[in-house]
């Protein structure tokens, strides 16, 4: 797992909602993402939830113990392949099948998932958000934007009741979520920073709000001085390509005529033109005697371009 992802659910994992409905709603909504139910011959029917999250496995077990006065046995095994993490187990075992569902509350929708079934079951705003949070526990991913550059939250939520009832209470909470597949699984994801904000927000990670927080500003921030930079090397070359274009048709005039025979507000300007190239118009109009503005230099630059226009037609 991603560890900027750990680190989010390990924040989750620490909150725990005091309302029992919505104790209820994000239990249900792990159990659905890393949830079986077995049947035993010797044990009848056994609910198992696995996670390699420890702190996640803690908040399981404290949810079945204030929700489940049945017996929950814990084990932990550790994987074989690639990163060989530990994977924790926890089992809820009731005397009597029946027993089991009633204290889970549980239905079997349709399409052989199951469901809770409580009257109050995601009826409240949130209920909506304590699933979402259990969901993200399950099986959610979030990117380390600082690291990867790249904005990107999803579910892989495996079925697609599970599919439809992710997208939907995102819906209720005003986000817009997309769904693709990646192999067999169905996946629910944002892309947008802001929306993934949003939703950080709605489930309680306030820290890798924070996270998402500062990148955000800090993109945004280095846009606005690229677009000034821009903004500065686009003018900046404006200014020194019309110097140039200045500097050559004074020096046609020169060349051709003299500038003494120019009249003395032009003969000035282009005399300091040729002494200070790199200067602007404004610059050399505060150069000048009495001083003038900008527009007082460039109005004089155009009838200096018109006279060395009209000198080159006359010469060929």
């Amino acid at each position: 797992m991603d560890s900027f992802s750990r680190k989010v659910k390990n924040e989750l994992a620490r909150l725990l909602p005091s309302a029992k409905c919505c104790q209820r709603a994000e239990l249900a909504a792990i159990i659905r993402m890393d949830g079986t139910v077995e049947i035993h011959a010797d044990r009848g029917m056994v609910l198992s939830v696995s996670t390699g999250n420890a702190a996640v496995a803690r908040k399981v077990y404290k949810l079945m113990k204030k929700l489940m006065p049945v017996k929950v046995v814990i084990s932990m095994r550790r994987e074989t392949k690639l990163r060989k993490n530990n994977v924790y187990m926890l089992q809820v075992v009731a005397p009597s099948d029946e027993e089991v569902w009633e204290i889970l509350e549980f239905k079997i929708h349709d399409d052989g998932y199951y469901i809770l079934n409580h009257p109050d079951f995601l009826s409240r705003n949130c209920c909506w958000r304590a699933y979402l949070r259990g969901a993200f526990l399950g099986g959610g991913y979030v990117s380390n934007p600082e690291v990867t550059g790249t904005n990107h939250l999803e579910f892989i939520t495996g079925n697609d009741f599970h599919t439809s009832l992710v997208e939907r209470l995102m819906f209720n909470l005003g986000l817009q979520p997309k769904v693709g597949r990646r192999k067999n699984n169905k996946i629910v994801y944002l892309k947008e920073s802001a929306q993934i904000i949003e939703f950080l927000n709605y489930i309680g990670a306030h820290s890798a709000l924070l996270t998402y927080e500062n990148v955000r500003i800090f993109k945004d921030v280095r846009n606005k001085v690229n677009r000034l930079v821009n903004c500065e090397t686009a003018n900046l070359n404006k200014t020194v390509n019309a110097a140039i274009e200045q500097v050559e048709f004074i020096q046609v005039i020169r060349d051709r005529q003299g500038l003494e025979f120019l009249p003395p507000t032009l003969r000035e300007v282009a005399e300091l033109r040729l002494e200070y190239p790199d200067a602007s118009l404004q610059e050399l109009g505060q150069m000048l005697t009495p001083k003038v503005g900008k527009s007082a230099v460039n109005h004089r630059m155009r009838r200096l371009k018109n006279i060395a226009e009209e000198l080159k037609e006359r010469k060929g």
